[in-house]
């Protein structure tokens, strides 16, 4: 298995567990609507990106499983729902989105260097199918990058004065 094969699968991994990681920080703080909404949304992009890297791995004999399941629903998702709706906007839930915000922007940035390692593989090889998924799915992760870093500036001070 070469570099480039680890690294997809190192990749592959990581995109399917930050997908899971947004979904589940979006249900713990469904009453922080901005939050919820746009982590649901931006955990597609990782979805996308998990399909397409297993596509790619296939077409190098590579098996990567394919997108994680959605979480459950019923009664765990329920369950979910009414405990972020008893803790509400207490100051610890504030603390708990601050933790959350920060693993999932570490996760994006882990992710984000796995592509550029593979950007340049693809270049230095000539590999144009591994180049065009970069150049597809990299700008995403940026903007996810972005998206937690901006949101940690943004809640840090109302939310570490407060407490």
């Amino acid at each position: 298995m070469s570099g480039i094969d680890i690294t997809l699968r190192a990749l592959h991994h990581g995109e399917r567990d930050l997908e899971g990681d947004l979904l589940a920080a979006a249900e713990r703080h469904r009453t922080e609507h901005e939050f919820h909404h746009v982590a649901t949304d931006v955990a597609r992009w990782s979805r996308e990106h998990t399909t397409r890297l297993a596509a790619l791995g296939r077409d190098r004999g590579l098996d990567l499983s394919g997108p994680r399941e959605r979480p459950a629903s019923g009664a765990l998702a329920a369950l979910r729902e009414k405990a972020s709706e008893a803790l509400g906007r207490r100051p610890q839930t504030g603390l708990l989105l601050l933790h959350d915000l920060r693993d999932l922007h570490l996760a994006a940035a882990g992710n984000s260097l796995h592509w550029e390692m593979l950007a340049q593989a693809a270049q230095a090889t000539r590999d144009q199918d591994l180049l065009g998924l970069v150049s597809d799915c990299h700008p995403q992760t940026l903007r996810q990058m972005r998206w937690t870093n901006t949101m940690i500036k943004v809640l840090s001070p109302q939310l570490l004065v407060s407490v």
